[in-house]
Formats: structure tokens, sequence, C-alpha cells
């Protein structure tokens, strides 16, 4: 795989949160925010005209905490939630997950190293803390939503989570691109997980960056190693997008 290009002022920039902009952690309550990252995000925001989103399976309002005072347009739950540029807000209702929740509930009360994460429309069941207990979540959560195609269940980095059919994050990134800021522009999608292929089979194909970050098989071409080269790879886009245009060389038109 390839290290990303630098940004170009024509770009849309669509970021992954958890693995991507901040390192995982044992629980989601537990990451912590690089104490430089909300005034480059802001930053970004203001070179790029607004075309910059995260795209996450967190809920909105968990990423504006964390990001707080900046309020981005942003994609929450693999997509079942979305925040446009203009601040409106798409919601799909959420679905009848009672079983799901009661059965992740039993679950993990018999295994204290189970997390459940409650969403607007989705139940999450962590295991990153027993990763032995791998196969048990799967089956669990496949069982009780078998036979019942509203519901699909993510498989990512130590969690499974159940989530309404038909949404993902290269539908809300496919979503974004057709708005202002967004559209026309060349989108650039980071993400580490499973659940971000379907972004990065979004942006490549419209001839723009899908970069993976961290290790694994991936669709994207290029690569970044962690969150740190995240940051880092972004610190240096503000800095160019900053300075402008390089100069053209002499004797070349300019």
């Amino acid at each position: 795989m390839l290290t990303p290009p630098r940004l170009t002022p024509d770009a849309a920039l669509f970021l992954d949160f958890d693995g991507t902009l901040v390192a995982l952690a044992e629980t989601p309550e537990a990451i912590e925010i690089p104490p430089a990252l909300v005034a480059l995000l802001g930053d970004l925001h203001d070179l790029l005209g607004g075309a910059v989103a995260v795209v996450s399976g967190r809920q909105i309002d968990s990423i504006d905490r964390y990001l707080a005072p900046l309020r981005l347009p942003a994609a929450g739950e693999h997509g079942v939630q979305r925040r446009d540029a203009e601040g409106h807000m798409q919601e799909q209702r959420p679905p009848d997950l009672v079983a799901v929740l009661d059965a992740a509930n039993e679950l993990a009360g018999a295994h204290p190293g189970l997390l459940v994460e409650r969403k607007h429309a989705a139940i999450a069941l962590h295991y990153r803390l027993a990763p032995d207990l791998e196969a048990v979540c799967r089956e669990t959560m496949s069982r009780v939503i078998a036979g019942q195609p509203q519901f699909e269940l993510l498989h990512g980095k130590f969690v499974f989570e159940v989530k309404p059919a038909g949404v993902n994050k290269g539908i809300a990134i496919d979503a974004f691109l057709r708005e202002a800021p967004f559209a026309g522009r060349m989108p650039v999608f980071a993400g580490d997980d499973t659940t971000d292929e379907t972004g990065f089979a979004v942006v490549q194909p419209r001839g723009g960056v899908a970069i993976k970050v961290g290790s694994g098989p991936s669709l994207a071409v290029h690569r970044l190693e962690s969150p740190r080269a995240v940051f880092e790879w972004l610190l240096q886009a503000r800095d160019l997008l900053a300075a402008g245009p390089r100069p053209a060389a002499e004797g070349t038109p300019a």
C-alpha cells in the first residue's frame, strides 16, 4: 500500500473516529482525545470550505461531546444518523431491539468482561476485555436476529453490532457527496475497521483516496499505520493548505 498523497484544496475529507482519529481503548468511553485534534479539525474545516465530515459507528452526540465546541457534518451509527453541513439531522426510526438487548445483556451478565452498548438504532456487544468469547458473542447475536432481514450483524474490532439493514458508511459518504460543500470535490476517506470498507468502495471509483489505518487486508490503496500517523498527516495537510499553492518554477507558466 502507498502513503497517502497531500490533501488538495478541492478535497472532501471523511474521517472515521475510533481507531482513526483517536486510539482504541478498552471501553468506548475510555478514549483520549489528542490535545490539538479539535483545533486541527477546525482548521481543516475552514481550509476545505466546510467539506470535512466524521463518519463513525458512534452516535453523533457522542462525537460532538468529544470534539466540542466543533459540530462537524457527521454520520453516526454507520449512517443511521446523518447531519449535513447546514446542521439538518436525518435519523432512521429505531427498530424493535428489545430481544437483541435482552440477549446481549444476558450474555454480559454471565461474563463480566463483556460490555453492552445501547445506541439509537443499534446494539453493540464489545468483547475487547474477553477476546476468547468472540465465538459465543457471534453465535448469540446471530441467533437473535435469524430470519429477520431488517437487521444486519456487523463485526468490527472486538465488537459485534446489530443494526438496521441497508445503511452503511459508504451510503452515508455517497449522500454527502451529493450535497454542498462536498459535491464536485475529490473524496478522501480514512478508516481502520472492516466497517469502513464500504466507504473505501465509494471513494476510490470516484477517483478519490481511501486510507486504511493500521494492519489488515483492505480495498484501500493507501495506508497509515496508526491514529498518530493520521494526526501527523492531517497536520502536514493543514500546514500545506494554509501556505497556499506552490509557486510555479522559474520559466514555467503560472
